[in-house]
């Protein structure tokens, strides 16, 4: 088992009807004027909105909407300066991953007196000191983001996404409410439960490790989504629906990781489809991932064989499992309604494959993955059997 430090310093409010704790919780960390940071407009059409401002009645109350999929650098930049000037000391981040992500950044850059751009692409001497406090209502399982302090955010005018996380960036506390997958639409829900199923994978599907806890806990959620995955067609079943929420927060909270070594290069490649082409994040993993597992085969097969065996009970020699794994796997992702080809997204694809490749080599990203073997020319590899 490999050294490991962990810390989660997140509340996870866990339920239905939980929201009339939130006022304890701010005067917990002597809030006063709060900034409701959201997407879109679903939770004013389905009513949460209504109800957290119910329970701010006593707060001042600031509010800043448009938060896209993928957030973007400079709609963030219009939160942070909104912020300053009304002087906001809480963030309340309502919504799913990329919105929570977006709010992490506003935090951190609402204090920080430089461009904000350096930390995120990581200029020597440029870090966030300092991060005001959030909390987050979840309204979409999918990232985890709820419960880690980690952050993706995009910049579309460059083409890129970057990531963004330490110590400052947990939220104080997570209002998790089944009862809001209900209103999710297919696609998100589709997307939540792949991006929950990879996060897992990414932690979970390098070589053995003789950490067997943390082997057994990925299993017992690849298995569970696998068992759930009808909820997007019952999002008001709510024992689906809890499921579902519980494994997508606890495939990211930090601790499939303890004591094991990782891959993440999956989501590293994905990241280049949606800064080229804006595909869903969930549906860039669904992409990647089988053409990695194959062209990674012989790196992987002992893990496949493991993961054919214990989630999907596969039988026969070990070969013939760990192949049949890779099929499943991208199988599962299309039962949920996630095409898995680029060219399924998209007649622009001539060339992404030197592109990306080019782009790893400018960042110095010459050796990836579990084993530290993959390099720029697999990237491309990969990304040319994914079209």
């Amino acid at each position: 088992m490999e050294n490991f430090e962990v810390i989660n310093p997140t509340r996870i409010l866990f339920g239905k009807n939980q929201l009339g704790r939130l006022p304890q919780l701010l005067r917990t960390v002597n809030a006063t004027k709060i900034m409701i940071t959201y997407g879109g407009g679903s939770i004013i059409k389905t009513g949460l909105l209504d109800k957290i401002k119910a329970q701010l009645e006593d707060f001042d109350i600031v509010e800043f909407s448009g938060i896209e999929p993928n957030p973007e650098y400079t709609t963030l930049m219009k939160a942070v300066e909104i912020a300053k000037a009304e002087k906001v000391d809480f963030l309340l981040a309502v919504g799913g991953g990329s919105v929570i992500d977006g709010t992490k950044f506003i935090s951190g850059a609402i204090n920080y007196h430089r461009d904000p751009w350096d930390v995120l692409t990581r200029k020597q001497g440029a870090v966030f000191t300092s991060a005001v406090p959030f909390g987050t209502v979840l309204t979409l399982p999918a990232t985890g983001s709820e419960a880690n302090s980690g952050a993706v955010i995009s910049r579309h005018e460059l083409g890129v996404k970057v990531t963004m996380g330490g110590p400052l960036f947990f939220p104080v506390f997570s209002f998790c409410d089944p009862t809001l997958v209900a209103t999710l639409p297919k696609r998100q829900l589709a997307n939540g439960i792949t991006d929950a199923f990879m996060h897992t994978l990414e932690q979970y599907l390098t070589f053995p490790s003789h950490n067997l806890l943390q082997e057994r806990e990925a299993e017992g959620i690849l298995s569970t989504l696998i068992e759930i995955k009808d909820v997007i067609n019952h999002p008001e079943d709510y024992r689906l629906a809890a499921n579902l929420m519980h494994c997508a927060t606890h495939a990211l909270n930090g601790n499939l990781r303890c004591g094991v070594i990782t891959d993440w290069s999956t989501h590293m490649i994905g990241h280049e489809l949606t800064a080229h082409f804006g595909i869903d994040h969930a549906c860039t993993l669904a992409i990647i991932a089988p053409r990695l597992c194959e062209h990674k085969f012989e790196d992987k097969k002992e893990k496949l064989t493991q993961y054919g065996k214990r989630v999907w009970n596969l039988t026969g020699d070990d070969t013939t499992i760990a192949k049949e794994a890779i099929v499943k796997t991208e199988e599962f992702f299309q039962s949920l309604g996630i095409k898995t080809r680029i060219s399924d997204y998209t007649q622009e694809y001539q060339g992404i494959e030197a592109k990306i490749k080019e782009t790893f080599e400018e960042r110095g990203w010459t050796a990836m993955g579990e084993r530290q073997s993959l390099t720029p020319e697999d990237v491309e590899e990969i990304v040319l059997a994914a079209i």
